[in-house]
This record gives structure tokens, C-alpha cells and sequence, in this order.
């Protein structure tokens, strides 16, 4: 049966390398729980995978965007702009504050009680 399948699909997908890749796809989508669209009759998930592209139960252009996405090393976040970030930063009153203002020195710092520091020694000699 695999093998009438694969010659069915390589007349949807020519290139063999990319109906392995594909299939392959679908086979991970199959085992993380996708519904599959034909009947499984007891066969794996790679030839069920086969069998939907030969079919065409599934839609190839999806598969393949979702095969771009998995092999996405990088993934483009929206970063906010400077001009966004210092607004959240100015907060909900509208005050604006310079960021080089804000550093404290250990001085100026309270500590709790219970902290307590001592002088060490770096130089290595006893």
C-alpha cells in the first residue's frame, strides 16, 4: 500500500524531497494529536501522512508554511520602539525621568539588619 501511495503523491508533489518533508510534517502533526482526514485503517502515522497528500485531504500550502515555521531558528517578536519604551518606563502620570538618575550607590542603600559584610583578603597573602 506505501508503495502506491508514494507513487500517487509524487504525482501532486514532483519533487521527492519535498514530499518526504512534507509527509514527514504531517506524521509529527499526526502524532502531537491533528485530526487526521482519512481513514487511519491501521497503518502508521507517516503512511497516513502519505495518504492524505496523495488524497489531497489536506492542504499542502498550510503544511508547508507549517514546516517553514518548524525549522525557524529565529522567530521576529515585535520589539517596542525607544520612543514606546520610554513611555512605559515614564509611567501612567506622565513624569518623564533621565535613566541615568536612578542608579543608587550601596550608601544610600538601606540594608536589613540581619546583613552583615566583612573585608576579604584578595591579595593572596596570609
Amino acid at each position: 500500500m506505501a508503495r502506491v501511495t508514494v507513487e500517487d503523491c509524487v504525482k501532486k508533489i514532483p519533487n521527492r524531497f519535498d514530499l518526504v518533508m512534507l509527509a514527514a510534517q504531517r506524521s509529527r502533526d499526526v502524532s502531537t494529536g491533528a485530526d487526521i482526514t482519512v481513514e487511519r485503517d491501521n497503518d502508521k502515522n507517516p503512511v497516513v501522512a502519505l495518504r492524505e497528500i496523495a488524497e489531497e485531504t489536506v492542504p499542502l500550502s498550510e503544511l508547508g508554511q507549517s514546516l517553514i515555521r518548524g525549522m525557524q531558528k529565529f522567530v521576529d517578536t515585535d520589539e517596542p520602539e525607544e520612543n514606546e519604551l520610554m513611555d512605559l518606563l515614564s509611567g501612567s502620570s506622565g513624569e518623564s525621568f533621565d535613566v541615568d538618575d536612578t542608579t543608587e550607590t550601596v550608601e544610600d542603600t538601606e540594608l536589613p539588619s540581619n546583613v552583615r559584610f566583612e573585608d576579604v583578603d584578595l591579595s593572596g597573602e596570609d
